[in-house]
């Protein structure tokens, strides 16, 4: 693959070029993925990789950088620091294809330069001990993620969910093997010690595992791509790959115990749900219109 062949010589010289005095830094060499794997409505294989990013997290840490903002507000918070940041490699992934806007520009850079941060306005854990943690990474995952959340607080008011944001990938690392990550304390503070994390990602689930595999909490589910799906519909492929809304909160019903006789009507119903997908896809050949036209509101 030329591009990553490509990468790896800069990232290589930058790491070189850093051990030397005489020599100044230059500008940042700025990748934007605007062409991703979760919009397949004509591309097919050829855009069906998100491994750039695995490629990407193998070299020295202090010469790359990886974010993926949620929406478009994060994409101008972030894009402005690596167009003003040197001596780097910045890789963004965002798509170019329009979605919800959750943040202001305001709470956007504020998000933004912290990296990774829980989303009060989508929580309702506040005051006590949540029930899971619920996390996303990437725009389209993060629509999924929040979709979920409203189904869940609007069938189970009670289940305590805690929402996180990541936009600045190497967050989940120890701080320790990137001088962005977080400290054991502050990931425990966030995720939790041992609470279930469902994690809902942009690229290959087990890149988010390796990340985080000296962490504490090893209750973490990570659902990404999985290598299925060509030319279809943007919702039919989050389906195929289990990202989806409706497989995430079979997935909560299933990883908690206490929703065994709560859950299972709810079970039942997204399950039929994802049948009555299925066949709309397959019959009109665009998504159903309750998914194009969700909105998240307060109340889930």
């Amino acid at each position: 693959r030329i591009v990553d062949s490509m990468f790896s010589q800069h990232a290589k010289w930058l790491k070189v070029t850093s051990e030397l005095p005489w020599r100044r830094n230059i500008a940042s060499l700025n990748y934007l993925l605007a062409s991703h794997v979760w919009q397949q409505d004509h591309n097919g294989f050829t855009h069906q990789d998100p491994g750039f990013l695995d490629h990407v997290i193998n070299k020295k840490a202090d010469v790359v950088r990886t974010y993926l903002p949620p929406d478009a507000n994060c994409l101008l918070s972030v894009f402005d620091h690596c167009l003003r940041s040197r001596h780097y490699v910045n890789v963004v992934v965002a798509g170019k294809h329009p979605l919800p806007q959750w943040l202001t520009m305001e709470e956007a850079v504020v998000h933004c330069t912290e990296g990774i941060g829980i989303w009060q306005w989508a929580s309702n854990d506040q005051g006590s001990e949540p029930d899971l943690v619920m996390a996303c990474c990437g725009d389209t995952p993060t629509l999924e993620l929040l979709a979920a959340v409203s189904i869940l607080r609007e069938h189970l008011p009670d289940l305590k969910i805690r929402v996180v944001n990541v936009v600045d990938l190497m967050k989940l690392q120890s701080a320790s093997e990137h001088p962005h990550g977080l400290s054991d304390q502050d990931y425990d503070s966030i995720f939790t010690k041992a609470k279930h994390i469902i994690f809902n990602f942009h690229g290959y689930p087990w890149l988010v595992h390796r990340l985080t595999y000296r962490r504490a909490n090893r209750n973490l589910h990570v659902r990404g791509y999985k290598e299925e799906g060509t030319i279809t519909t943007p919702f039919d492929l989050r389906v195929q790959n289990d990202i989806d809304r409706f497989h995430l909160v079979i997935d909560v019903i299933d990883r908690l115990p206490e929703l065994e006789s709560k859950g299972a009507y709810l079970k039942q119903q997204l399950q039929d749900k994802l049948i009555e997908h299925k066949h709309y896809v397959h019959e009109h050949g665009k998504d159903m219109p309750e998914i194009l036209n969700w909105k998240w509101n307060n109340n889930g």
